[in-house]
């Protein structure tokens, strides 16, 4: 059946004419893409169903005038409140392979600022159907008997999905169910996470050794197919169980080649092994192959702990961990700590001293210390004594007492760690002890207390350090909104005493301490100082761009202001126009103080003075600009969108005409719009049409009107709108009309359906029917298509003229149905004629139907007009009176 369609339905217009048409911004979220489930009149703010990886395509419908600005947010679900960082500014959001994640409550607001901004919401919900998990669960009972010699056993079946999911359990090929098998049980558990059913086979029985199938749906909603999961429970069903070649801690040496082995001892089905490290993955060159994992050249950083991981989704799964610990020395340091007990920070013969020694090992315990004096062997005596582990310091460290300082105790000390049998080097430290060990201090050098630098410049911050030995010094910030160093630590160490900055920025600036370590030199209380940090930087200055209008004859004041600064205060502020230096402004006694700001006064602006000055201020670091264009140049136009049914068109006629409207922005700024110049340019051509429209003195929020005529159907236009003032021509503005077919109108009278839009006159495709209609013209149309069906033009006559057409051969059966949905008219009269043209030409023509689906209480379809048969290859026309009850939609099949 090759059957063409032309509707033809007249509509009302509404005009709106007058003055004060700015309007507060409205808005109405409309929903288009893959949406699974949709209502019946294709719009909703209040849930999107879509699915999973599906495109998700918003509208945000907007009036108002000025033209609404559009702002898409999202929140993460109903119950937040937190909005995302990102929003997205255009009428349209399109979100392509959308994630789950990406559902919750998305926002549209619209704002003119006129009135207060619109806000529209919609939840978009993402429909998914994860694959499911099946494991298998023992009562937890007698541990020594075999798995399955238990009474219970337990499959857990769970899945994630939205909405959620319903389970259906099988045995082979059966559905297992509460009633029909006393032997098993199917519940919920609480508290788990995702959808969970448990199958519960109770008293286990010979038949319950089987294969078991988990079936999950969500009842084809958004077309998302079941999924199933199978499991063959045997008597040898076991869960996974594990042993290592090696000691669960394992110690090597550096450059070492380790291999560990993880061996299955048992699990049925096969259990799967993994190699884990932590922190972090394994190391560069490690190799896993099922349960070896083999580690070349062991060095000190690949030291951690190793997981063995054995899963086959039976009872839980098996774990070994070896601690693999590689030897290493490193930072070795000492203290020196003077008696205790008197609060003595100086050494003193006669009383104690303590000399202690640590070094970072691996592992910590196993490390050995030796202590040297002068080069030999340190003896133990009543008064030197040699401890480990010390309550008051590190763990694992070497203490060395001295009771009852001496003359004879003076001299150099040496602390050695090492790992004894191994071929890791030895660590050690010195310390000399004699009547010139002080205990340290710490000052800033002369002049450097208060340190300046420019924004990008290094800086050293320096403390002196006197003593011996002399500490290192460690550095942190002192305010307290900014705790970290540059560097990103809290506490920086720097041997020398000097904090080195590169490339300061002004968050840089304040207050940081110095202080003496306790290590490394004396243990006593630590010496700080302090330096402050002073980053100067170039002024931040308002307004960067200014666009000033005044009438002529008028006065202008221009003024730059200083925002931020370090010095906080203009040294100088040059004026330029057009490039041209102008002579310094005269100083207002009242002003003469002021150093935030610099102002330039225009007694009187003529076209001569009209143009671009610049300010350039600037504090002795750097200098930044105000730019500020000032003219008598009218404002642009603001194109008024909310015409109602802006297209005419004419019968039968490939021309059409646009009702073009605006409003003129910020008239009373600049002098009097005498006229409007109009360019009307074809989209694609060159060539533009120029009209001058001569307007009266146009007042704020006036709607202004051209209609503009002999308009080609269905061509777009760009359309540029310049006023002229005494000054000349304004700012122009420009936009794009398109042809659109009238809608949503009860005259059945003037305005007519061609289907030259591709928006089809507001009509969509019935999604519940075999296949759809087909937009084409005689140069579109499908050179396959059946020969001796379906007319060659549209009633016009011409190849550009577009008609809807289906063809019933094949793939097409007997009863397939193509269904065109109008929009929704809202009925004012009581009755309609709904006039058309169709071509109903070929072999095995099926029925061309009119049905009117009244909206008023539900949906209702009823027949309104039939026609079968081949009819021969003429466009005719048919006139079908209708009486809707309220509102309606045709619909043609």
């Amino acid at each position: 059946m090759e059957v063409t369609c032309l509707l033809l339905l007249a509509l009302i217009p509404f005009h709106c004419r007058g003055q004060g048409v700015y309007a507060p911004a409205q808005a109405q979220i409309v929903h288009a893409g893959q949406a699974c489930v949709v209502k019946e009149d294709n719009i909703s703010e209040r849930v999107y169903t879509i699915r999973e990886s599906d495109t998700l395509v918003l509208q945000c419908l907007v009036t108002g005038h000025p033209r609404p600005q559009v702002r898409w947010t999202k929140t993460a679900g109903s119950a937040s409140d937190k909005f995302q960082e990102t929003s997205v500014f255009n009428e349209t959001l399109r979100i392509e392979r959308i994630a789950r994640t990406q559902g919750g409550r998305y926002y549209c607001k619209a704002e003119n600022g006129v009135g207060v901004p619109a806000i529209k919401s919609i939840r978009v919900d993402v429909q998914y159907l994860d694959e499911p998990v099946l494991t298998v669960h023992q009562t937890v009972s007698d541990v020594r008997g075999n798995f399955y010699q238990e009474k219970t056993v337990f499959l857990r079946c769970t899945v994630s999905s939205n909405p959620p999911a319903r389970f259906i359990w099988k045995r082979g090929s059966d559905t297992l169910s509460h009633s029909q098998d006393n032997g098993v049980d199917i519940y919920e558990p609480l508290y788990t996470q995702g959808e969970t059913k448990v199958l519960k086979l109770k008293n286990l029985r010979p038949q319950d050794y089987a294969s078991y199938t988990c079936q999950v749906s969500v009842r084809n909603v958004c077309g998302i197919p079941d999924k199933a999961i199978t499991f063959q429970l045997t008597n040898t069903t076991a869960p996974p169980a594990l042993k290592l070649s090696v000691n669960e801690t394992l110690v090597v040496n550096p450059g070492d080649n380790v291999t560990v082995q993880c061996l299955l001892t048992g699990g049925d089905p096969l259990p799967q092994l993994h190699w884990s490290h932590g922190p972090g993955p394994l190391p560069l060159g490690a190799l896993a192959q099922g349960g070896t994992l083999s580690i070349p050249s062991v060095q000190a950083r690949d030291s951690g702990y190793y997981n063995c991981t054995a899963t086959n989704n039976v009872g839980n799964p098996a774990k070994k961990t070896v601690n693999l610990l590689v030897r290493s020395l490193k930072n070795a340091t000492f203290q020196i700590t003077p008696d205790v007990i008197k609060e003595s920070e100086n050494i003193q013969l006669g009383q104690d001293l303590k000399l202690s020694c640590h070094v970072d090992a691996v592992p910590q315990e196993k490390v050995t210390y030796q202590w040297f004096k002068n080069g030999k062997p340190a003896r133990m005596s009543k008064r030197l004594l040699v401890t480990r582990n010390d309550p008051e310091l590190p763990a694992i460290t070497s203490s060395l007492e001295l009771i009852d300082l001496h003359f004879s105790d003076y001299g150099t000390y040496l602390c050695m760690a090492s790992f004894p049998g191994s071929p890791v080097p030895d660590l050690s430290i010195e310390v000399n002890i004699s009547s010139e060990t002080v205990p340290p201090t710490i000052s800033v050098p002369k002049g450097r207390s208060v340190v300046t630098v420019r924004e990008g410049s290094p800086a050293e911050l320096q403390c002196e350090v006197r003593g011996k030995p002399r500490p290192p010094v460690l550095w942190s910030r002192v305010d307290k909104e900014v705790v970290l160093l540059p560097s990103g630590l809290a506490l920086e160490e720097t041997p020398d005493g000097k904090l080195r900055l590169e490339r300061v920025s002004r968050d840089m600036s304040g207050t940081y301490r110095c202080q003496t370590a306790r290590y490394n030199g004396f243990n006593v209380r630590s010496r700080e100082a302090q330096v402050q940090l002073t980053v100067h930087f170039p002024p931040e200055v308002e307004p960067s761009s200014q666009d000033v209008r005044q009438a002529l004859g008028r006065p202008v004041l221009l003024r730059c202001t200083l925002l931020r600064g370090s010095p906080q205060r203009i040294a100088s502020a040059v004026w330029r126009f057009k490039g041209q230096l102008l002579p310094p402004p005269p100083v207002v006694p009242a002003a003469t103080e002021a150093t935030d700001h610099a102002e330039l006064r225009l007694d009187a602006l003529t076209r001569d003075s009209s143009g671009s000055y610049e300010c350039s201020v600037s504090n002795d670091v750097g200098s930044a600009t105000c730019l500020f264009q000032v003219s008598a140049k009218a404002y642009s136009p603001e194109f008024y969108f909310d015409t109602p049914n802006p297209t005419r068109s004419h019968k039968l006629s490939k021309n059409y005409s646009y009702v073009l409207q605006w409003t003129q922005r910020e008239p009373d700024a600049v002098d009097p719009v005498l006229n409007y110049r109009l360019s009307i340019r074809q989209l694609n051509q060159h060539n533009a049409m120029v009209k001058a429209i001569p307007v009266r003195r146009v007042e704020k929020g006036q709607l202004l009107e051209y209609i503009l005529t002999d308009l080609r159907v269905p061509h777009s236009y760009e359309i540029r709108l310049t006023p002229y003032t005494t000054f000349g021509a304004g700012d122009m503005a420009s936009r794009i009309i398109h042809y659109t077919e009238p809608i949503n109108s009860p005259n059945l009278s003037d305005n007519t359906c061609h289907f030259e839009d591709e928006k089809i006159c507001g009509y969509t495709q019935d999604l519940t029917d075999n296949f759809d209609w087909t937009r084409q013209n005689a140069l579109t149309q499908n050179p396959k298509r059946s020969p001796n069906t379906g007319p060659p033009t549209d009633i016009s006559g011409t190849p550009e003229g577009y008609y809807m057409f289906i063809e019933t051969s094949r793939p097409r059966e007997l009863g397939d149905r193509a269904r065109l949905v109008s929009p929704l008219y809202n009925a004012s009269a009581k009755f309609y004629c709904v006039s058309f043209f169709y071509h109903m030409y070929g072999k095995h023509i099926g029925s061309l139907n009119l049905l009117v689906r009244s909206r008023n209480k539900g949906a209702l379809d009823t027949h309104a007009w039939s026609l079968s048969g081949n009819k021969g290859n003429v466009w005719q026309q048919a006139h079908v009176p209708i009486n809707p009850s309220g509102p309606f939609q045709m619909m043609s099949l």
